[in-house]
């Protein structure tokens, strides 16, 4: 098939990666390319380069207008216009089969409606209004969306959509290579953030007595600041934004992941990429953590149930995080999913062209 493939602008889709999202298109793209598709993908120009990418911007919004200042501003919102319409007008011209849709600007979903070309949105985020009301609002037999777990799905939906299905994020079991053994210490990676939980990860490591390796970006200096550094001290360690073979021995090499969402996360794709190395994980039971970490992990409710959840993950077998992973997060089975998906938003486009062309002649 030829695929476009819409990123998400605030960041560039290229290590070390800001979040899930850009780390999800990256792997997407790779494996839809593996997979023998003709794709091309729509984003920053300061995304990697060795990715088939055709550049909507120079360069990726938080650059040059960080979200943290001009989120809601008719700025940030003409900035994106005008870039997601010329990946639209590219589209139109380019005979793409499909769209798959990573971003989240609700324009896409009306344009897509009003051409008739069959897209599949993938939802990384609960259902704010924006976004809520162009999926709701522009439903079409052409466009379908995916969730990456079932309690993301409930979220979007009360009962069970028509136009909707569950594709779990694959992880790359290659680059995230089983480890049989772990280093006695806990290991905490994502977005410096207060949705992400940071501070909570550090005081319930502290209390378990247990080491703690952690990495990301400073998303949000304030929280770095009055939250997250008085907690740091010679067990529990910064190490900045890791990205790469860092990233990953870094987190393979511990004896357990915490994961410490505070909002309803939609999938925790370094939970799965922990349990791929056999590292169990100790999570804060908020959204699809349940879902991911199954028997391969503890939850916690705040930092002292989940430092009483270290201790019971830390006995888990490793083996077992792995198969787990292989079971049910392969990057096969993500791209089968996207696959019968895409398949069914085409079908949907060439039976209501058939329609219209009877109706005409009628």
């Amino acid at each position: 098939m030829r695929i476009a493939v819409i990123g998400h602008l605030r960041h560039p889709v290229a290590m070390p990666f800001m979040g899930g999202m850009e780390a999800h298109c990256h792997q997407l793209v790779r494996a839809l390319v593996a997979r023998g598709h003709d794709v091309t993908l729509f984003a920053s120009g300061d995304s990697d380069p060795a990715l088939p990418l055709h550049a909507i911007a120079e360069r990726h919004y938080d650059a040059v207008l960080p979200w943290v200042e001009w989120h809601g501003t008719a700025r940030l919102a003409a900035f994106q216009d005008a870039a997601f319409g010329l990946a639209w007008a590219a589209i139109a011209d380019g005979g793409f089969d499909v769209v798959h849709n990573n971003a989240m600007h609700p324009a896409l979903h009306a344009w897509a409606k009003r051409d008739g070309q069959p897209m599949v949105t993938s939802l990384h985020v609960p259902p704010f209004d924006g976004l809520a009301d162009a999926v709701h609002d522009h439903a079409a037999p052409w466009l379908r969306q995916t969730t990456t777990s079932r309690a993301h799905m409930a979220g979007w939906w009360a009962t069970p959509s028509a136009t909707a299905s569950v594709v779990h994020n694959g992880i790359d079991t290659m680059r995230w290579a089983f480890r049989p053994r772990g280093n006695g210490r806990a290991a905490w990676a994502g977005r410096i953030t207060p949705n992400k939980g940071t501070a909570v990860a550090l005081d319930a490591a502290r209390l378990a007595g247990i080491a703690l390796d952690v990495a990301g970006p400073i998303d949000c200096a304030d929280y770095f600041r009055d939250e997250v550094a008085p907690r740091l001290d010679d067990m529990r360690v910064y190490h900045g934004h890791l990205g790469g073979a860092a990233l990953v021995d870094m987190i393979g090499a511990a004896s357990v992941l915490l994961s410490t969402p505070t909002w309803d996360e939609p999938f925790g794709l370094i939970a799965a990429e922990a349990m791929a190395c056999g590292v169990p994980v100790a999570a804060l039971d908020r959204g699809a953590m349940r879902e991911v970490v199954g028997d391969c992990g503890a939850l916690g409710t705040d930092a002292a149930s989940l430092a009483r959840a270290i201790g019971a993950a830390r006995t888990l077998p490793r083996p077992a995080c792995r198969a787990r992973v292989e079971r049910l997060f392969s990057i096969d089975a993500m791209i089968a999913g996207y696959e019968r998906a895409y398949a069914v938003a085409m079908a949907g486009a060439r039976a209501s062209s058939t329609a219209s062309t009877v109706a005409l002649l009628a």
